[in-house]
């Protein structure tokens, strides 16, 4: 019995519940719209979405496992979801596993799972009053840090959120009005906040730390390097004989607490870049080498 659910998510049938969280994670991010601009990109975060939204549900899962891709018609996952063209695939989800999708594809908007059993139940069950709607939104780490702007889209609307500086990982957002409608009533939406990691930056509390490039002859005898922060690019001056990978702190250019209004502090690594060989002189080489030999003789 086929079961492409998991090749979506390329994991083994017996996956655990956590490698399937993990899974998804990763391939979230490779494929989310606001860091993917590839063709096809979009769609393979719809379907990864889904994937998950069915996997991570213990009782769905269960559906799935028992019937396999049957409940697609017997096509795998990715073709059933193509077939779609511009229909709902959530609403024809929810219509076949019961409760609620929340997964908004698109407007880098990476929703999934309703913590509440609204919707549809199962195959054409009764609706319920239940309106909110819960789901993930994946923001860059940048945004996290200062705030900003973030669209997403949503039960086909696109829209703006305002995202506060300094948000933490898995913080609650409530958004009104964004939720299911019923008898002129519409719910709100709550975001579970998931911060993308950053190539350049690590995250502790309102802390926040990134190694930066020092040329050797500024290492060896000191002077002043630029650092670029998240509010502006400051100098500082380093002392002579500067190490590899010593920190220095840079009080005040964190994260701010959003409850006291503290900030945190930024802590630079030293990088010392090696120039290379060829480009030093040969009276220059000489002179280094007989200066380590002496130190390696005394």
């Amino acid at each position: 019995m086929s079961k492409s659910l998991y090749e979506t998510l390329g994991v083994s049938q017996s996956a655990s519940a956590d490698e399937v969280k993990k899974a998804y994670r990763r391939l979230a991010r490779k494929y989310h719209p606001d860091i993917n601009k590839e063709a096809g990109a979009e769609e393979k975060f719809k379907e990864i979405n889904a994937a998950y939204e069915i996997l991570s549900d213990e009782k769905k899962r269960k559906q799935y496992d028992m019937h396999g891709d049957n409940m697609f018609g017997g096509q795998n996952f990715h073709d059933f979801a193509n077939a779609q063209g511009g229909a709902d695939l959530n609403d024809i989800l929810r219509n076949i596993f019961g409760g609620g999708f929340a997964s908004g594809f698109g407007g880098g908007f990476g929703g999934f799972g309703d913590s509440r059993s609204g919707g549809f139940g199962g195959f054409g069950g009764a609706q319920t009053h239940d309106l909110d709607v819960n789901a993930k939104i994946t923001i860059p780490f940048e945004t996290a840090v200062i705030g900003g702007k973030h669209t997403l889209s949503y039960n086909g609307e696109t829209f703006d959120i305002k995202i506060p500086a300094g948000i933490n990982q898995d913080e609650k957002m409530r958004i009104k009005e964004k939720g299911r409608t019923f008898q002129g009533q519409r719910g709100d939406l709550f975001l579970i906040v998931d911060i993308a990691p950053s190539s350049v930056y690590k995250r502790d509390g309102i802390n926040i730390e990134k190694s930066f490039d020092v040329p050797l002859k500024t290492a060896l005898f000191g002077g002043k390097v630029k650092i670029p922060t998240f509010e502006k690019e400051i100098t500082m001056k380093i002392s002579q004989d500067t190490k590899q990978g010593q920190k220095f702190r840079l009080k005040g250019y964190g994260i701010v607490n959003r409850k006291t209004g503290e900030k945190g502090d930024m802590y630079v690594l030293a990088n010392i870049i090696l120039p290379k060989i060829d480009s030093l002189s040969a009276k220059l080489k000489d002179l280094i080498k007989n200066e380590l030999m002496g130190d390696i003789n005394a």
